[in-house]
């Protein structure tokens, strides 16, 4: 398919005014490594909150939406919206905290919070892992959506995409650091939404689909449409809502989803003015990632099945589609052909924005920990500013080429989601009880590393071979969860500790609520230390404000899916109960304390 040149000169306006944007901000960006990976630690909730949605908004997303819904239905979905509960957990407990920490990134918390060579062998892996390993294959899942794209609607070559786009992404993300990328995530998000919002509506109603009504008739859709799985069949619920909702959200260290905050959603909240900007930021994000975005993807993979039922289909209508890229994830761009001139060239440039988000974001994400956490902390502790700054630029240079490459390799979206919640599995419920629970130390994390790796590696690449009790991807899942978390708590208790002094330091800076840290208060006054507990925090208040936050936001959800659907009744009640409970939520927002 060709573009016509309106939509090139629409992409290429695009391409420019991420570019100014980088040159811009790039003197600023340069005079520290806390301007270029904080933005100077000043940034609104609302930039904020966008640039988190933004970069959740990455070019495999809706690809990997239609992939689940062609092959699960709209139920499918609940492997990623399970999620949601963390993300509130992170929005009333952990926003402030991470904030209050004032650390550079989320892996320099690992001295904050731990002592002595365990917790700086621990920095350094992690940095090397996170900043490496585990971004670079986030960033080859974007990079393989961007591939597919630019071969079915480009008509580029895989490469040939991944060198225009990623090149302006490198300079732009390497001139003006985070404050370059926060911003041209603003354009990038209005862009991604009005591109979908308008693609969708017209897809909806193009010939081949027939409208809104014929469509929610279609036999072909009918049997994909119901938001909740088929309770009558455990084969099918367990794996798709009980899985998710019981285990996954807390056990899974995923990309924007991590138990307790972290990745590039703690590197925001590190960048926000104040605990409150930071707790504003975290919970537009939810609100708009979960209740805002979704259905107009949703309502373009429904109508590929009319279009393209079959993966035959698919292959019939792209050739020249290399075999291994073949997949359910190739039906959407493969429904954006279909646009009319200018609205393709809209769309084009917002899903290339989709791309260049995400992918900006992790390169400055993995540089911040390649260089705070590595470099600096291990190789170079008397580097300059200007040194630091230069450094992480030499780093996202080097990262952007790994995960181009590895987006090369790939076949499809699910291969890389299913491996990362896999590697995860287990390690979660760490993130969430280290602000907690005194007792966690830095063993309990290596520990709980090695032994997630060695069952992920196991169930993953070894277990079926073997014949010995045969396992659905949802049984591994919970199966690695428990014995990797069986195995850390063992290990917490038979493990060195936390030294005194930087237990009670972690607790005079954080003051986390609850009454995981009596011990280190009463020892403190023992020893004829004062320590003062933090009476202002309310843990139950804060849990309380999450439940109340999920309510809203998944009542609107499925309130907006049941008004598409025409179940008016339904609807009407889920509306009430999400305006109602969101309410409720600003009230408990009103009652959480921050400084």
């Amino acid at each position: 398919m060709n573009l016509a040149p309106i939509d090139w000169i629409i992409i290429l306006a695009f391409f420019i005014v991420s570019l100014v944007i980088g040159l811009i901000v790039s003197k600023k960006a340069g005079q520290s490594a806390s301007d270029f990976f904080l933005s100077g630690r000043n940034m609104p909730w609302w930039l904020l909150g966008v640039s988190m949605v933004a970069t959740t908004f990455s070019a495999d997303t809706p690809n990997l939406v239609t992939n689940l819904i062609r092959d699960q239905g709209v139920s499918g979905n609940w492997g990623w919206w399970a999620f949601l509960l963390t993300g509130m957990l992170t929005v009333f407990v952990y926003a402030k905290l991470w904030r209050r920490s004032e650390v550079m990134t989320d892996i320099e918390f690992y001295e904050l919070r731990y002592s002595g060579k365990a917790a700086a062998f621990l920095r350094g892996f992690r940095a090397l892992y996170l900043g490496l390993i585990f971004n670079v294959l986030v960033m080859g899942t974007v990079s393989l959506a961007a591939i597919k794209f630019g071969e079915v609607i480009l008509d580029l070559k895989g490469w040939q995409t991944l060198l225009i786009a990623g090149s302006i992404t490198l300079v732009y993300s390497a001139l003006g650091g985070l404050k370059a990328v926060i911003i041209t995530d603003m354009v990038q998000f209005v862009m991604a939404m009005i591109g979908s919002v308008w693609a969708c509506i017209y897809l909806v109603n193009m010939e081949q689909v027939g409208g809104l009504t014929k469509l929610l008739q279609n036999e072909l859709v009918i049997s994909k449409m119901s938001i909740l799985p088929d309770f009558s069949n455990p084969a099918v619920w367990v794996p798709v809502l009980f899985v998710p909702l019981a285990v996954q959200w807390w056990a899974s260290f995923y990309p924007g989803a991590e138990p307790g905050g972290g990745g590039y959603i703690a590197q925001r909240m590190l960048s926000a003015k104040d605990e409150r900007n930071a707790m504003g930021a975290t919970l537009l994000f939810n609100f708009a990632h979960y209740a805002l975005r979704p259905w107009p993807w949703i309502l373009i993979a429904l109508a590929s099945l009319v279009v393209f039922p079959e993966l035959s289909d698919l292959k019939s209508a792209f050739p020249n589609l290399p075999a291994d890229k073949l997949g359910h994830d190739v039906a959407y761009p493969a429904m954006l052909t279909f646009l009319p001139t200018g609205l393709l060239g809209l769309v084009a440039a917002a899903l290339i924005a989709a791309y260049m988000s995400t992918m900006s974001t992790q390169l400055n994400l993995g540089a911040s920990y390649l260089v705070n956490d590595f470099y600096r902390r291990f190789i170079n502790p008397d580097a300059t500013e200007k040194q630091l700054v230069w450094a992480g630029r030499w780093f996202t240079v080097i990262s952007m080429i790994l995960g181009t490459l590895l987006g090369l390799m790939l076949n499809d979206a699910s291969q890389a989601f299913n491996l990362l919640l896999l590697l995860g599995a287990g390690t979660g419920l760490i993130y969430i009880l280290r602000w907690f629970w005194w007792r966690i130390n830095a063993y309990t994390e290596i520990i709980a590393m090695i032994s997630s790796l060695i069952i992920a590696g196991y169930l993953t690449f070894i277990h079926d071979s073997t014949g010995i009790l045969p396992m659905a991807s949802w049984l591994k899942t919970i199966s690695g969860a428990l014995l990797t978390t069986f195995v850390w708590v063992l290990a917490t208790y038979i493990t060195p500790g936390t030294d005194k002094t930087t237990l009670r330091n972690f607790y005079r800076k954080i003051k986390p609520a609850g009454p995981g840290w009596n011990k280190v208060i009463e020892d403190a006054a023992q020893d004829g230390e004062t320590i003062e507990a933090n009476k202002a925090d309310s843990l139950p208040l804060q849990i309380l404000g999450m439940m109340v936050g999920c309510v809203s936001v998944f009542a609107a959800l499925f309130g907006t899916g049941h008004w598409i659907y025409g179940n008016y009744s339904l609807a009407m009640i889920l509306t009430v109960v999400s305006v109602v409970s969101g309410y409720a939520l600003f009230k408990v927002w009103e009652k959480v304390k921050t400084d």
